[in-house]
């Protein structure tokens, strides 16, 4: 089965960058730390759920992931209705990595790659129309709205998080990790 490609190349933060620009770089970083975990994989060792008797694969990450892209940017920071993309009623389905019944992981992979890099860009964009951290969101969390610095620092925790698991996940496929 064909691997997946390369991953993009992790540009180190500068050290003196000022808050907004040390945040999205920081934040960039654990992007491509996630696909570089997950690079050179074919799509059947993606969707492996390698730490019994986790249902987690590194495919589920991605598709997890793409998920929280659209919920945090697109839905609670520019206050778009955007339905989900993996998310269902069932509690962390998508992390199993998993699709739809007869899913060919050859073509669902790319698609879901796909799909996740788009939601990347997407959220860079509506970031980028935000005046300063400080700017509140136009959606609710939990009724209530929170500051564009509050949705960097979280989804940088929910990288860090995710891209520990990756890294397990993805030494027990093949012996290497996404550093």
């Amino acid at each position: 089965m064909t691997a997946l490609p390369p991953a993009p190349t992790r540009v180190d933060p500068p050290f003196t960058d000022g808050e907004r620009a040390a945040v999205e770089a920081w934040l960039d970083v654990h992007r491509a730390t996630l696909l570089t975990t997950c690079a050179g994989l074919t799509p059947e060792q993606l969707g492996e759920r390698s730490v019994p008797p986790s249902s987690l694969s590194l495919r589920g990450l991605l598709r997890h992931m793409t998920d929280v892209e659209r919920y945090w940017f697109t839905r609670v920071v520019a206050g778009r209705e955007a339905p989900t993309v993996y998310w269902t009623d069932e509690e962390d389905a998508e992390f199993t990595g998993v699709g739809a019944e007869g899913d060919d992981p050859t073509t669902a992979v790319p698609a879901e790659l796909a799909a996740f890099t788009a939601e990347v860009e997407a959220s860079r964009a509506v970031a980028a129309g935000q005046g300063s951290l400080d700017d509140l969101s136009a959606g609710l969390r939990y009724g209530e709205q929170v500051s564009l610095r509050w949705v960097y620092l979280h989804m940088i925790e929910e990288y860090a998080r995710h891209n520990g698991h990756a890294d397990l996940l993805r030494e027990c496929t093949d012996g290497t990790t996404g550093d």
